[in-house]
């Protein structure tokens, strides 16, 4: 089997289950790898037939930055799910097979260094889609304290102005063409909505359109509540920062 890997990541993070690491991030090293065919990107020499590794990668330290995890294990299992989920619909990219993530605690023991080392087959795991009328939603994995879930809105589909009163909600737009509040929506941005905020999605394309959409605490239907009057002003964020471990 061939293999993509990513190492030497790091990001800042909230992770831990002490209540010192529930307050201020630390360092968390990533070391991901990945297993596929790369036979027909070999051929093509197109993106859309192996994996977008950057794109894959900040995606990961966006969810490892929002999802504010406990423990490491919960962290590799629900990046698993992810790299391991099939694609979004319209989306096209090589398969992949299986996948292994380790994640370090640089800053946890003096002298040591911890970590968590995860491999599973994509055979390892099964998703609920949910149909909804923009579209539908992968359940990519709900946990005690979040959900991660990918809304894939269809051909002319919208997300109709709501607010949450129990859930915050933080989501990155892996596609180029939404509108959010009524303006693009650029790939890769991010917006984190603050509890009673108004937000609004549409998608005026012909293809499908989709976002990572993380849940704290994992979605609630009834806090799903459509309001009417203005959107709720937000500054996105343009994409997650990323560096090379120390």
């Amino acid at each position: 089997m061939d293999r993509i890997r990513v190492e030497g990541l790091e990001v800042e993070c909230v992770v831990g289950v002490y209540p010192e690491e529930r307050e201020v991030a630390q360092r968390l090293w990533i070391d991901l790898e990945l297993g596929l065919s790369l036979e027909a990107a070999a051929a093509s020499e197109r993106v859309r037939d192996s994996v977008d590794y950057a794109a894959l990668v900040s995606q990961i330290a966006f969810l490892l930055d929002v999802c504010r995890f406990r423990m490491l294990e919960t962290a590799a299992i629900t990046l698993l799910r992810y790299v391991l989920a099939p694609p979004a619909p319209g989306r096209r990219r090589a398969p992949v097979d299986e996948a292994r993530v380790k994640l370090s605690k640089p800053d946890a023991l003096a002298g040591a260094v911890p970590s968590v080392e995860l491999r599973r087959r994509a055979s390892d795991f099964s998703y609920v889609v949910e149909e909804k009328p923009f579209g539908t939603v992968d359940v990519i994995h709900e946990t005690r304290h979040v959900g991660v879930y990918r809304l894939n809105l269809a051909p002319g589909g919208v997300i109709p102005l709501h607010v949450h009163r129990q859930m915050e909600e933080a989501e990155m737009v892996l596609t180029s063409g939404l509108l959010c509040q009524g303006e693009p929506a650029a790939i890769g941005s991010i917006r984190r909505w603050p509890k009673e905020t108004p937000h609004v999605y549409e998608n005026p394309t012909d293809t499908y359109q989709s976002i990572l959409c993380v849940d704290a605490p994992r979605f609630i239907p009834e806090d799903e509540i459509e309001v009417a009057g203005a959107p709720g002003a937000i500054v996105p964020e343009n994409g997650f920062p990323l560096r090379r471990r120390r």
